[in-house]
C-alpha cells in the first residue's frame, strides 16, 4: 500500500483503475461507479465556471480548469450531467498529482481496455477525446516552461 507521502505513477494508477473497473459485473455497474466518482470529486470553485473553461464538442456542459501546483498538475472540473461528470472525474482524478511531462505522455487506455469507451454514445466519446486533448495540450505547455 502506498503511504500518503508517496505518489503513484500514472501507470500504477491506470492498473488500479483497470482492476476496479474490471471487477464490476456490467456496464451499468461501471456507469454507477463513474457517477459515484463524479459526486465525490472535489467541488469546483464557481469562479472557474467561465466560457473559456467550457469544453467544446460536449452535449452537456463540462468545465475544466487546469493548473500546476508544486510541480504537479491539478484538474478542477464540473459538469451538468452525471455521466459526463463521472467520466471527467475519472480522467481528471487519474492525471491530478502527476507531473506535466507524464500527463502529456500517458494515455488513459484503461478506459478502452475495460470496455467503457465502447459503451459511450458517440457524443460522449467525442467529449472524452476533447477532454483528453485539452489536458494534453495544457500539460505540454506546462512541461515546456
Amino acid at each position: 500500500m502506498t503511504s500518503p507521502t508517496e505518489t503513484k505513477s500514472l501507470e500504477e494508477k491506470a492498473a488500479e483503475l483497470a482492476d476496479e473497473l474490471g471487477i464490476l459485473p456490467d456496464v451499468d455497474a461501471r456507469f454507477e461507479y463513474l457517477i459515484g466518482l463524479g459526486r465525490h470529486y472535489p467541488a469546483m470553485d464557481d469562479s472557474f465556471r467561465r466560457d473559456e473553461n467550457l469544453l467544446p464538442g460536449c452535449v452537456s456542459q463540462l468545465w475544466l480548469h487546469p493548473e500546476v501546483r508544486d510541480g504537479a498538475c491539478v484538474f478542477h472540473m464540473d459538469a451538468d450531467a452525471q455521466i459526463t461528470k463521472g467520466l471527467a472525474a475519472v480522467v481528471c482524478g487519474f492525471y491530478t498529482g502527476a507531473p506535466p511531462e507524464d500527463v502529456a505522455r500517458v494515455e488513459p487506455t484503461f478506459l478502452e481496455d475495460t470496455g467503457l469507451t465502447q459503451q459511450l454514445t458517440p457524443n460522449r466519446r467525442n467529449g472524452l477525446g476533447n477532454l483528453r486533448a485539452r489536458i494534453r495540450g495544457f500539460a505540454e505547455k506546462a512541461a515546456a516552461k
